[in-house]
Formats: structure tokens, C-alpha cells, sequence
């Protein structure tokens, strides 16, 4: 699994016109989910996602995570975060899932999620849909992590 990870101050996914979810100050986390993907590698990501200090303390200090601040997050998927570009311009996304895989391990995400920081705390989009990003990106703080490469 690979997350792009964002301090926003405001997020919202907009399908057709209409916002269909909108966060305030927390974290929009953009997921893209490959085949040999398991609950091992959406364990890992939470961990780390609620636990990273991406949020000023009182001396203006990244220090405090969106667990400890009560921060919302607003989860899309992103099949494009597997995209090959090694061969002409056209990318290649043969690296992620194809929704048969990818939904029950996008939900299992989001569900897990959901246990950790709160129901209320978490918003999605819709899987697979066309959607609309709009964030108000604070720093900005932007952030990659992937599952399989823990260093990156």
C-alpha cells in the first residue's frame, strides 16, 4: 500500500457536482492499493499514519500527531500512486489492484481507521468514482509512506 499523506487545513471530494464529503484542519490521505497487498500492510499504515507528528505544538514544533489532536481524515483512493512511467508517456497501472482486490482492502482500511481514531473522524470519497480534491494544504506538508518500502 502507498499513501500520500497532506496537512490540510480543509479538504472535501465533490462526485458530480455535489460535495459528498469535507473535513476540517486534518489530514487528506490519498491510498492506492497494490495486488499483494494484505491486513498486514494496512496495519502498518494506520500505525503510522496516526501516529505521525505533523501538527504544530504550542512552539510552532511538528510534534503532535492527528490521534493526539483529534484531527479528522479524509481517505480516497488512488489507483494512479502505481503508476509506471518507465516505458513511453503513457503510464502504466498494472502494478495496482483491480477493484476485486482493492475494494474489500480499501473498506478493511477505512474500517480499521475508523476503529482507531473515531467514525466521526474519518470521510472518504467514493471507490472508483470521478472525483473532485479540494484542500487547502497547510505548510505544506506533504508526506509519502509505502508499505512495502518502509524507508521510503
Amino acid at each position: 500500500m502507498r499513501v500520500i499523506v497532506q496537512r490540510v487545513l480543509q479538504s472535501s471530494v465533490s462526485i458530480d457536482n455535489k460535495v459528498h464529503n469535507a473535513i476540517e484542519q486534518g489530514i487528506l490521505l490519498l491510498l492506492g492499493i497494490e495486488n499483494n497487498d494484505s491486513t498486514e500492510d494496512i496495519n502498518w499504515l494506520i500505525q503510522k499514519v496516526i501516529n505521525l507528528r505533523i501538527f504544530n505544538d504550542d512552539q510552532g514544533r511538528m510534534n503532535i500527531s492527528i490521534k493526539d489532536m483529534g484531527g479528522s481524515i479524509l481517505v480516497i483512493s488512488q489507483f494512479t500512486l502505481y503508476a509506471s512511467t518507465k516505458k513511453g508517456n503513457r503510464p502504466s497501472y498494472i502494478a495496482a489492484a483491480k477493484p476485486g482486490i482493492a475494494i474489500p482492502l480499501y473498506e478493511d482500511f477505512v474500517d480499521r481507521l475508523s476503529l482507531e481514531i473515531g467514525v466521526d473522524q474519518v470521510k472518504t470519497g467514493i471507490f472508483g468514482a470521478d472525483m473532485k480534491i479540494s484542500l487547502i494544504n497547510d505548510g505544506p506538508v506533504t508526506i509519502i509512506m509505502d508499505s512495502k518500502n518502509k524507508d521510503f
